[in-house]
């Protein structure tokens, strides 16, 4: 009967099945609610289908959220070596690509796959298809699948991003009910949009890539950056848009550890005949330089350059401000800042202050990670926490 589950779960995502598992081997009765077909949405479009499962070098300050401490504790107990012990042991082949970021070498539908494997070995029932149409004060749930009583409910509903896979405020409403404060959403991870005057200027550039520093709000990430039809991309942008709001600006370094003036002065004193597009193209794309100098009218040969003139050439590649329209918005974010204030939630087990027996994990709360596999660590780390708790 759905009255005899002990734990009942919302949300058949990474921090959901992790919390499932980690309860269920501790003998509790637990039944996991999915509104969706399938389990694990967002894991099976992760890292284009081969989910970055982890990152090897977590740590607190690769994320975001109003109490940088609040990560800590769930981050020291279930490392990422502890989910690589579980992907070996049941013989998933994985790789490292850059930057501590590990993915798949065959699917996400490995990880999945592992997960229910999990699951049923802990006794867990996975219900999916399962419409929850009401929290009651006593977290008792009316469902699709009947009404259930648990002693514990757990909110691993995520966020926002990507509505098209399922993504609903639910989490954030049943936060709202007991009385938690949310800390505003926005999308994070998110391209940037450009403003008219922009996108006039750099209008076919879709597709070009270059290696750059984007910072935003003192942030700054050192990867590779993308012009789009709309805006920027690539994964500096991405890191940086986390930390971006709207009105603010975006600093972008073009040439990261190349001394240009050095370069261009030195050109100069061999008389060059060289153009200033033809050096800027030896460390950028050819279409970028070309179309950078043709916006900031720098035309002349290095010869004929100023020291002062030398000096905006390079001013304007190093520090280029860009100030975003906005964002793709929630339909191209990989994730949702903000969400359940974090002061209202136990470090230790994730447990609401003021509704004892309501436990939230996951994206729902007020921790984002950067690019790379850190927010799937957070949803493994989280939903442990409160798995050895509910």
């Amino acid at each position: 009967m759905a009255s005899d589950w002990q734990v009942v779960i919302i949300g058949g995502g990474a921090a959901g099945l992790m919390c499932a598992i980690e309860a269920g081997k501790r003998g509790r009765r637990v039944v996991l609610l999915e509104h969706n077909a399938e389990i694990g949405r967002k894991i099976l479009i992760s890292g284009g289908g081969r989910c970055n499962f982890t990152n090897l070098r977590t740590k607190p300050e690769n994320f975001l959220s109003r109490n940088p401490h609040f990560t800590k504790s769930a981050l020291a107990r279930y490392t990422p070596a502890d989910f690589i012990a579980l992907v070996e042991r049941h013989g998933i082949p994985y790789h490292e690509k850059t930057l501590g970021q590990l993915f798949c070498d065959r699917s996400a539908r490995d990880i999945t796959g592992m997960l229910e494997a999990e699951c049923a070995a802990a006794g867990v029932r996975v219900l999916t298809g399962c419409k929850v149409d009401r929290v009651g004060a006593d977290l008792s749930l009316e469902t699709s699948a009947g009404v259930f009583r648990p002693e514990s409910l757990v909110i691993a509903c995520g966020g926002l991003t990507v509505p098209k896979i399922g993504a609903t405020p639910f989490g954030y409403q049943v936060a709202r009910q007991f009385g938690l404060r949310i800390v505003e959403c926005r999308p994070a991870l998110v391209p940037l949009t450009f403003g008219r005057e922009d996108r006039d200027r750099f209008d076919g550039l879709a597709g070009v890539s270059t290696e750059a520093v984007a910072s935003a709000d003192g942030a700054g990430f050192r990867e590779k950056l993308l012009f789009t039809h709309r805006g920027l991309s690539g994964p500096a942008v991405l890191q940086a848009s986390s930390y971006w709001h709207p009105g603010g600006t975006l600093e972008i370094d073009l040439l990261p550890g190349v001394d240009f003036t050095g370069e261009l002065r030195e050109a100069r004193s061999l008389g060059s005949r060289l153009e200033t597009r033809t050096i800027a193209a030896r460390h950028l794309p050819k279409r970028l330089a070309d179309r950078w100098c043709e916006v900031h009218g720098f035309s002349k040969t290095a010869a004929a350059m100023s020291d002062r003139e030398i000096e905006a050439v390079d001013q304007s590649l190093r520090h280029w401000r860009v100030s975003p329209a906005g964002t793709e918005g929630f339909e191209k974010a990989e994730v949702t800042a903000g969400g359940v204030d974090t002061a209202e939630l136990s470090s230790q087990t994730m447990e609401a202050r003021k509704r004892p027996g309501l436990y939230l994990i996951g994206e729902v709360i007020d921790v984002t990670g950067q690019l790379g596999g850190f927010n799937f660590q957070w949803a493994w780390a989280s939903g442990f926490a409160a798995g050895q708790t509910v």
